[in-house]
This record gives structure tokens, C-alpha cells and sequence, in this order.
């Protein structure tokens, strides 16, 4: 019976050591060197809670790219977009609680040569750990947690829009030009407005291409450009979103005004994009990319009546 007290009395001084401010300073030192920072790294994982590490991996490795890194902020946990390196320093540890603990982490920059970046300040920021299973992990950083699952959640509803109108650009425009074997449109979103629950407005500037697929290179057939603006609705919460009206600009010498009308606060914004014949064959290129690559196709180049083939 004395020995087991013994042993007993032994663990809790061990855990109430490994606990200590000292203990705790060196594990937050551990785990600074899994802080998110441009990448996520895989290992990352086995420091860090489930729940932190499958929010970032759905964050970095699992969400489409509209646009040219529209939230790319939330990439660059601690250095930014500098190319230099982060050198940690932890200063203080709190416990809140017997599971929760907050680091103070003070991060200087410093080039891969080893010297410190003077143009930059020390920063603070705060490293937020839970013990699980008798191991402290990772469990948030600078409340970047919560800012994922915001982003994740509006980058989920943006994809639920532009599948929406992709399957109605397809059907409904697609199919009134010569067919090709397949239909891929171009969104360039202007301004969305949620008019109500399940009611949203979109303004943009939506072309339609139909393509043939020859060897490694999708062909265009026809297309044309439809801009205006989309109603999406959603009939119940278990149905996918789809379009309930599309006013589109006119054709001819009634496009200007019918434009103005159309995107009234929003036409200034949708004039420099349509215009702009660099920026739609950018976003077209980069979204047939990613066509190709969710249907999986051997295809290589694009290309346009009387142009040369574009390679993607």
C-alpha cells in the first residue's frame, strides 16, 4: 500500500512538472515550428488537435481557387509574403484551465542567410494549446481557426453559386450555340447581394465556349459572351441553389445603356473587367484549367478560330 502511495505521489509530481511554466514554454517552442506558413506541412498533424489540423487542411489543401488567391492573407500565418523566416521566440505561457494553455510568441524576421530582416518589427502572437491524451497540441493560432471556417463556409456558398450558374450557362445558353462534344463557361463575378435567405442576386460577365476535343487540344466550336444579372434561389434547405432569372445586356446599340441599368453602382467595376481582353482570357484560361483537371482530360492547348493554340 505504501509503495502504491508512493508511485502515485511520483506521477503527480511528474505530471504537475511536465506541466511547470518551464515545461510548457519548451512545448510551445516545439510546436512554433509547425505553425502554418504558406503550406501546411503533413506532419503538422501529430502536433496539433484533430479538429485545428482538418479546418487547415481543408483550407490549404481542399478548397477551390476562384481567383487569382482572393484570401491569400490567411496562407501567411506569420511572415507574410516576404520570403523571409520566421525566428520564434516564446516569452510567457498562461494555463486557463488544466487542459488549456496560451503561449506569448514573438516572431522576428530573418533571411535565409541567417540575419535578421532590420526593417522589420518583432510581432506578437498568441499560440493556443490543449493537452489531449497527455499531449499539449496545437489547437489555434491568432484565432486563424475561426477566420478558416468563415472562409471555408463562404468559399463553399461561392461554389455553390458558380456551380449553379455554370449548369444554367451550359443548358440554357450553351445549347442554343453549334454544339461541341463539351460546354465550358466563364464566370467573372462582378457583386453578389443576398437579398434574403436562399434569394441572391449576381452580376457578371459570363461567356459560354463550345468546344471539340482534338488530340490534346479542345477546339472552339462557337460561344459568345452573356453578361447581366443571375436571381439564384434555393427551393428547400436540401436543394441545390439554381437560377430563377437572368436579365442579360443587350446586343447592339442598346448595350451600353442596357448595361447601366443592369449593373447600375456595379457598371464601372463590370466595364474595366469586360474590357479588359487580358484579364477574361487570364480567367479563362485558368478556370478551363481547372475544367480539365476536374474531368480529368489529356487536354493541353485551347484554341480559337484563326489563333494560335494557347497552352494551358
Amino acid at each position: 500500500m505504501k509503495k502504491i502511495l508512493i508511485l502515485a505521489l511520483a506521477a503527480l509530481m511528474f505530471a504537475a512538472c511536465s506541466d511547470s511554466e518551464k515545461q510548457l514554454k519548451k512545448r510551445a517552442a516545439e510546436l512554433c515550428q509547425y505553425i502554418p506558413d504558406h503550406e501546411l506541412l503533413e506532419k503538422s498533424k501529430d502536433f496539433m488537435t484533430a479538429d485545428f489540423y482538418a479546418v487547415l487542411d481543408t483550407m490549404f489543401n481542399q478548397l477551390p481557387e476562384f481567383e487569382a488567391m482572393d484570401h491569400e492573407w490567411l496562407y501567411y500565418f506569420v511572415t507574410g509574403n516576404g520570403g523571409t523566416i520566421a525566428d520564434y521566440e516564446v516569452v510567457d505561457v498562461e494555463k486557463t484551465d488544466k487542459t488549456h494553455a496560451v503561449a506569448t510568441i514573438k516572431v522576428r524576421q530573418k533571411w535565409e542567410d541567417g540575419s535578421f530582416d532590420e526593417n522589420t518589427d518583432v510581432e506578437e502572437h498568441k499560440l493556443y494549446m490543449e493537452k489531449v491524451d497527455g499531449q499539449w497540441l496545437m489547437s489555434d493560432f491568432d484565432g486563424h481557426k475561426q477566420d478558416c471556417i468563415e472562409n471555408i463556409a463562404n468559399s463553399r456558398m461561392e461554389q455553390a453559386r458558380r456551380d449553379a450558374i455554370s449548369e444554367y450557362l451550359v443548358k440554357e445558353i450553351g445549347s442554343q450555340y453549334s454544339p461541341g462534344e463539351v460546354c465550358v463557361p466563364v464566370l467573372m463575378i462582378v457583386s453578389t447581394e443576398e437579398k434574403e435567405a436562399d434569394n441572391t442576386l449576381v452580376w457578371g460577365d459570363f461567356w459560354v465556349f463550345n468546344y471539340n476535343l482534338v488530340g490534346d487540344t479542345l477546339k472552339t466550336v462557337s460561344g459568345g459572351n452573356h453578361s447581366g444579372c443571375m436571381t439564384l434561389i434555393r427551393a428547400n434547405n436540401d436543394s441545390p441553389l439554381q437560377v430563377s432569372a437572368f436579365e442579360q445586356t443587350e446586343d447592339g446599340a442598346g448595350n451600353e445603356a442596357s448595361a447601366k441599368r443592369i449593373f447600375g453602382k456595379h457598371y464601372d467595376v463590370y466595364q474595366n473587367m469586360h474590357s479588359n481582353e487580358d484579364v477574361r482570357e487570364a480567367v479563362r484560361k485558368e478556370q478551363l484549367k481547372e475544367y480539365v483537371r476536374q474531368h480529368n482530360l489529356n487536354v493541353h492547348y485551347y484554341q480559337d478560330y484563326g489563333w494560335p493554340a494557347v497552352e494551358l
